[in-house]
């Protein structure tokens, strides 16, 4: 057979093409287990970002673990806000328990003010303990912005009502406008908002520009995002959702009642 031949090309190009396969389903399964531990260790790290507990980014995994040791982690049944405890919140998986028929429910579009459609019916909570107390509530939320789904961490004091800290840890905004959900001065502008009323409903508002401090219910307001209305609109509508009733508010409730 010719060097030059078409049935020689092909032959060629098809070997090339199963072994160029082979290298990369291998690849991808032994490269599974780190990617796997890096993306836990990453949504580890960016929680303690949120709750104060690490002051750079840049944390080595040593100090991500020891600053972890602080965090006491608990599954919770959203429709009573009671722990389930024959669950291993180690092992449980957030992201498969959103899309599994068994685990989630379809939000009433009506409620579904975060635009995620479905969500499960048990998701982790993480207390930040100093001793005994409990100092920090953090919660795990995503919701819609512009271009993607954000997902991210409220931290709360005690009370439930007062923010202590926000992160996000995924999403595809765009660099330089909703991306600017990133940025440390506007997260920490958050800082001692009340998400919750007096009466415990919702009340976080993410205006258009700069809140005046001196304008009713600034307490509750966060300066908009420029050029980011939707992305905006949609961290608004994320946090509400999830430190509702529809989301982790009859948790909040029982921890305010001393039952957690």
């Amino acid at each position: 057979m010719s060097n030059d031949s078409t049935a020689k090309t092909l032959t060629v190009a098809a070997f090339l093409c199963v072994a160029c396969s082979v290298l990369v389903s291998t690849a991808a399964v032994k490269l599974k287990p780190t990617q796997v531990k890096n993306k836990r260790l990453d949504v580890k790290k960016n929680l303690l970002l949120a709750a104060g507990l690490l002051e750079s980014p840049k944390a080595t995994e040593s100090e991500i673990k020891e600053a972890y040791s602080k965090v006491e982690a608990k599954l919770i049944d959203l429709s009573t806000g009671e722990e389930i405890t024959d669950m291993d919140p180690a092992t449980f998986d957030l992201e498969k328990a959103d899309k599994d028929p068994k685990m989630a429910i379809s939000i009433e579009a009506e409620n579904d003010i975060a635009r995620i459609k479905t969500r499960s019916k048990i998701r982790p909570v993480y207390l930040i303990k100093e001793g005994r107390r409990v100092s920090q509530i953090i919660l795990p939320f995503h919701g819609k912005g512009l271009w993607s789904t954000m997902y991210g961490f409220l931290s709360l004091a005690p009370d439930t009502q007062t923010v202590k800290g926000i992160g996000f840890y995924q999403h595809g905004e765009t660099p330089g406008l909703g991306g600017e959900i990133d940025n440390k001065k506007w997260q920490a502008s958050w800082e001692g908002k009340k998400v919750l009323s007096s009466d415990y409903k919702p009340t976080i508002d993410v205006i258009k520009g700069s809140v005046d401090p001196n304008m009713e219910g600034a307490v509750s307001k966060i300066d908009g995002l420029s050029g980011a209305t939707l992305t905006s609109n949609g961290v608004e509508a994320s946090v509400n959702y999830w430190v509702s009733n529809n989301g982790y508010g009859k948790f909040l409730a029982k921890f305010r009642a001393g039952g957690v």
